[in-house]
């Protein structure tokens, strides 16, 4: 009898072992998806701060056209202003965080697309090599915010997928594990631009 009581507790040891080891190791996989959305969200924010430091040159360029608009460039300043003062925390990050951050880089990126258009009216300044300077980086790092966002959108989902799949949910739950909100597109994104005015 004693023999028996014995083999039966080696198999709820190891039993309890097993199933330790496999909590731990899907834990430990949660906190390396994390770290990956972290890393992407820093990515993203690097992005947006390197398009936030080419104003200050646009500025300067802008500036010495006597005749330009500065109501147009002091709302592309001011805008700066509010959307590098919105810091997130991306081990935090709720919905309401990410909402505020691309509320402010929206208002960033419509107010340059203002001044962009307003430039059109000056074929001195379009033409100044500074400007053509300015318009060639602007395009790259709107591309880098757009991949960037997609690269960080796609480290989310594979996270949140993961944290919600059973069995691994109940771990995510014991382990304080939340789920990384969205990069969303601006409203009425959905809708088309005309093509062709009649």
């Amino acid at each position: 009898m004693k023999g028996k009581g014995c083999i039966v507790l080696i198999v709820i040891v190891a039993l309890i072992a097993i199933v330790g080891f496999w909590a731990v190791g899907i834990r430990n996989g949660f906190v390396g998806q994390e770290q990956t959305v972290n890393a992407k969200w820093s990515n993203v924010e690097t992005v947006y701060q390197k398009r936030a430091n080419l104003i200050p040159n646009l500025e300067r360029t802008v500036k010495s056209y006597a005749k330009f608009e500065s109501e147009t460039l002091t709302k592309v300043v001011e805008a700066r202003s509010k959307a590098t003062s919105v810091n997130i925390d991306p081990t935090n990050m709720t919905e309401a965080d990410m909402a505020k951050f691309q509320a402010a880089q929206g208002e960033l990126s419509g107010s340059l697309s203002r001044l962009l258009a307003v430039v059109e009216s000056y074929p001195n300044l379009k033409a100044d090599q500074q400007y053509i300077n300015f318009q060639r980086e602007y395009t790259a790092i709107e591309n880098s915010i757009r991949s960037e966002t997609v690269y960080y959108n796609d480290a989310a989902k594979e996270y949140n997928t993961n944290i919600k799949t059973f069995p691994n949910n109940v771990i995510a739950n014991f382990s304080n594990f939340k789920e990384k909100p969205y990069f969303k597109a601006e409203a009425g994104a959905e809708k088309a631009p005309p093509a062709f005015s009649e």
